[in-house]
C-alpha cells in the first residue's frame, strides 16, 4: 500500500448503455455482499448516489459461525440474512442484483456479468472475498471440502452425519474405523473451531444413539504445518488451546504437511491415516479481481492497494476485504471480518466526500479489535488489547465482542440473544439439528443455496406437505 494524492473522480456515463446513470447522480457499483460490501452499501444508502450491489447469492453469510452449521449447532438460516432485507431501509437509492460478475472494463467503466448486460459505474467497490486454496493440489477439492461458503458448511455437516450412519451398518471393523476417522487440515482459528466443535458434537451424538458405535470409536486428528496451532496467537495461549483440544479427544500433529490424499486416506509426513472424512482449512486465495483490473497482486492474488484503498491509476476503484492487500505496520492486514467492515466504511466515506466536493485526505487506518477462537462448548481464547485469556471468560468476551461488533445487519441485541440461546439449545438437545438431506459427500451448489434461502414459496410447500 502506497501513499496517493488521488483527486475526486467519477466519469459520467458516455456509453449509452441502458443501465447507465445520469451524470448528476453518481452510480456506485459494489461487487460482493459480504461484511465489507454490505457495510459500504449501508453507508452509501444515506448519500446522494445510486447504489447497485451485485452478489452471486441473495444472502449475507455470517461466516465466523459457519462451523456451527457444520456441527449441527445452528441452522443455515441462523447465520444467513437476505441482502434485500438487510438493505430494505435504503431501497430508494439501492438495488440488489443476484448475478455472477465476470470482469471489469476500467477504460469504459463497465462491470460485466454472466447473465446481464454490462452496467456503468462512476465508482466501483470490489469486495469479492476469497475462496479455499488447495495450493498446488486442486484435485484435493473433491475429497476435502473447505469452510468458506454455506454450501461448504452443509457438505461438512452431511459428511459427518453420513459417516455415522454408514459406520453403524458397516460389519467390517477396519472400514468402520476409517468411516469414524476425521482429519482436519489446518489449525488456524477455523480449523481449531471446527475440530473442537466436531469433538463435542460427535461425543453427544454417539452417546446412546447408536447400537454398534460409540464415542470411543471416533478418531479426530488436526494437522498443522507450523510447529503450533493458532500460530498468530501468543505461545502461552496456544499451549492452553492444545491442552483443551487434547482433553476433547483431538490428536494434534504439527510441523508436518499433507503430501498425498486419496479416496481412503491422507499421508501426513511419514504416516498414512486411513479416513474418508478430510476437511481442508489450510488456506485461502483471493477472487480474480486483480485479473479483472490488470492490477498488481501479491502471491495470494490480493490486489495491492494505495493508502486510500484505491487501485493505482484508478482513483475511483476501491478494493477491500479479503480481495485487498492492505499493508499496515509493515505487514498485510488479516483476511477477517473487521478489516473488511472498516474498509467498507472508509471507502464509502471517501466516495461520500468526493460527491460532496470535499477532499478526503486521511489514509485508511485499521483498528484491531482483537482475535479470538472458540475451542469447544464454552471455552474460548481471546487476544484483545491488553487482555489475553482462555476459558469461560474468553467465551463471554467472544459472545459480546465477536457477535455484537461484527453483526450490523439487524438489531444487535436481538441477534446477540438469538445466537446465544440457539447455541446453548443445541447442546441441550444433545447434538443439535441432525437431519440428513443429501447423499454422503454430495456437494450442494452455491446457486441452489442462493435460490432457496429467500424463497417465500417454501412455507406454502411445507403447509401443502402436511
Amino acid at each position: 500500500m502506497t501513499d496517493t494524492d488521488s483527486k475526486p473522480t467519477g466519469t459520467p456515463p458516455t456509453n449509452g448503455h441502458k443501465d447507465s446513470k445520469p451524470a448528476t447522480v453518481p452510480h456506485v457499483v459494489i461487487v460482493g455482499g459480504g461484511f465489507g460490501g454490505l457495510t459500504a452499501a449501508k453507508k452509501l444508502g444515506k448519500q446522494p448516489v445510486q447504489v447497485t450491489l451485485i452478489d452471486r447469492s441473495n444472502y449475507h453469510l455470517f461466516q465466523p459461525m459457519l462451523y456451527q452449521v457444520s456441527t449441527s449447532g445452528l441452522a443455515p438460516a441462523d447465520i444467513a440474512a437476505p441482502i434485500r432485507d438487510t438493505l430494505h431501509k435504503h431501497k430508494k437509492n439501492t438495488r440488489v442484483l443476484m448475478e455472477e460478475v465476470t470482469g471489469v472494463d476500467t477504460q469504459q467503466q463497465l462491470v460485466f456479468m454472466q447473465n446481464q448486460q454490462p452496467i456503468h459505474y462512476d465508482y466501483l467497490i470490489l469486495a469479492t472475498g476469497a475462496s479455499t486454496n488447495y495450493l498446488s493440489h486442486p484435485e484435493w477439492e473433491s475429497r476435502s471440502p473447505g469452510m468458506k461458503t454455506l454450501a461448504d458448511g452443509l457438505e461438512v455437516q452431511q459428511t459427518i452425519l453420513g459417516a455415522f450412519e454408514e459406520a453403524e451398518k458397516e460389519p467390517d471393523e477396519k472400514k468402520r474405523k476409517r468411516l469414524l476417522t476425521f482429519v482436519f487440515i489446518g489449525a488456524g482459528p477455523t480449523g481449531v473451531e471446527l475440530a473442537a466443535a466436531s469433538a463435542v458434537h460427535i461425543r453427544h451424538i454417539l452417546s446412546g444413539n447408536f447400537q454398534r458405535i460409540g464415542p470411543g470409536d471416533a478418531r479426530l486428528v488436526i494437522v498443522q504445518g507450523p510447529p503450533r496451532v493458532l500460530p498468530t496467537f501468543r505461545p502461552e495461549l496456544t499451549k492452553k488451546v492444545e491442552k483443551k483440544l487434547k482433553e476433547l479427544g483431538v490428536e494434534i500433529i504439527t510441523g508436518v504437511h499433507v503430501t498425498e490424499m486419496d479416496e481412503h486416506g491422507v499421508t501426513v509426513g511419514d504416516e498414512y491415516i486411513e479416513t474418508e472424512n478430510v476437511f481442508w482449512l489450510a488456506g485461502v486465495k483471493a477472487s480474480p479481481a486483480g485479473q479483472w483490473l490488470g492490477a498488481e497482486v501479491d502471491r495470494g492474488g490480493r490486489v495491492k492497494v494505495q493508502s486510500d484503498l484505491t487501485v493505482p491509476g484508478h482513483p475511483n476503484i476501491f478494493v477491500i476485504g479479503d480481495t485487498a492487500c492492505v499493508m499496515q505496520d509493515g505487514k498485510p492486514l488479516p483476511g477477517v471480518a473487521q478489516p473488511a467492515m472498516q474498509g467498507g466504511h472508509y471507502a464509502a466515506s471517501v466516495i461520500a466526500d468526493r460527491v460532496a466536493g470535499k477532499q478526503h485526505q486521511e489514509p485508511f487506518k485499521y483498528f484491531d479489535k482483537g482475535s479470538m477462537a472458540v475451542v469447544g462448548g464454552t471455552y474460548a481464547v481471546v487476544e484483545s488489547g491488553p487482555i489475553h485469556t482462555a476459558g469461560f471468560f474468553g467465551f463471554i468476551m467472544w459472545v459480546f465482542l465477536h457477535i455484537y461488533y461484527l453483526i450490523g445487519y439487524r438489531n444487535r441485541l436481538q441477534v446477540l440473544l438469538t445466537y446465544f440461546f440457539a447455541y446453548f439449545s443445541a447442546f441441550r438437545r444433545k447434538g443439535g439439528t441432525r437431519i440428513i438431506m443429501l447423499g454422503r459427500k454430495q456437494a450442494i451448489t452455491y446457486q441452489q443455496q442462493a435460490r432457496t434461502l429467500d424463497k417465500p414459496e417454501a412455507d406454502t410447500l411445507d403447509k401443502t406437505a402436511t
